[in-house]
C-alpha cells in the first residue's frame, strides 16, 4: 500500500518538506510489514532501485567475515534509512537486515527521489551527512577491532548507544532506551559471549546490567573515561 502523508514526514530526509511536496512523492512509495526475526534483506542481494527508509521498529544490519564469523555494524530506529547503494554504486545489498522488532518498511521509487533532490537540493546534503556519519563509525569500529582493548570497545559502544538514541536520567543513574543483550554486545566489539559477560561484571561499579539487555550507567564519567582509553 502507499504511504500516507504522515508517514513520509517521519522519515527523517523528508520532514522539512511540506505538504504538497509529500503529495508528489506519495504514488512512489510503498509500504512493506515484518515480524520480528525477518530478515528484510541478505548480503549479497539484488537491491531495487529505491530508497529504503525504517518507518516504525527496530532493525540490525549485520555482516559476515570470510571467517564466517557474524559482527553487528550497527541499529537503525525510526526514521533512519538504508540500503545505500540501491541508490548510488553497485546494487547489491552489503550487509543483512534483520527485524528487531514488528517493523514498518517505507520505499521510495529511486527516479521520484532524485527528482525531489533536484528541486530540494539539501536533501542531497543530509543523505551525504547520514553516509559519513557511518562510514565514520565504520572507521571506528575497524579500528577499534584491530587496536584496542575490548573494555575500551565496549565503553564506546555504550556510549554511542546512550548518546545516539538516549537514556532515561534518574537520581544516580541513566538507563539506556535501547536494550543491549550480551550477544549483541559481543558480536559489535568482535568478543566472545562469555568474555562479554565476564567484561560487563567486571564494570559493576560503572554499569548495571538487568535480564533481558536493560543496561543502567551509575557512573558516566567514569564510562567516558574508559571510552577514552583511561582504565586500570
Amino acid at each position: 500500500m502507499l504511504a500516507t502523508l504522515d508517514q513520509l514526514s517521519q522519515i527523517q530526509l523528508f520532514a522539512t518538506l511540506n505538504n504538497e511536496e509529500h503529495q508528489k512523492l506519495q504514488p512512489y512509495t510503498q509500504i512493506y510489514f515484518y515480524q520480528k526475526g525477518e530478515i528484510i534483506l541478505h548480503e549479497g542481494d539484488d537491491l531495487a532501485p529505491q530508497l529504503y527508509s525504517l518507518l516504525i521498529g527496530s532493525l540490525q544490519v549485520t555482516k559476515i567475515a570470510t571467517t564466517g564469523k557474524e559482527t553487528v555494524l550497527r541499529i537503525l530506529t525510526n526514521g533512519e534509512i538504508f540500503a545505500a547503494p540501491a541508490l548510488v554504486g553497485s546494487p547489491i545489498a552489503p550487509a543483512t537486515v534483520t527485524a528487531q522488532s514488528d517493523c514498518e518498511i517505507l520505499t521510495v521509487e529511486r527516479s521520484a527521489l532524485l527528482a525531489t533532490i533536484q528541486e530540494h537540493p539539501e536533501i542531497a546534503l543530509l543523505m551525504l551527512a547520514v553516509f559519513n556519519t557511518r562510514l565514520q563509525e565504520l572507521h571506528d569500529t575497524v579500528h577499534g577491532l584491530i587496536s584496542e582493548r575490548a573494555i575500551v570497545r565496549l565503553a564506546r559502544f555504550i556510549q554511542h548507544f546512550a548518546d545516539q538514541y538516549g537514556v532515561e536520567v534518574n537520581p544516580g543513574s541513566q538507563k539506556l532506551k535501547m536494550k543491549l543483550p550480551y550477544y549483541r554486545l559481543a558480536r559489535s566489539i568482535g568478543i566472545s559471549y562469555e568474555e562479554c559477560v565476564r567484561l560487563v561484571r567486571s564494570l559493576k561499579l560503572v554499569l548495571s546490567y538487568q535480564r533481558g539487555g536493560e543496561i543502567i550507567i551509575l557512573d558516566r564519567d567514569k564510562l567516558d573515561a574508559i571510552a577514552q582509553g583511561d582504565y586500570p
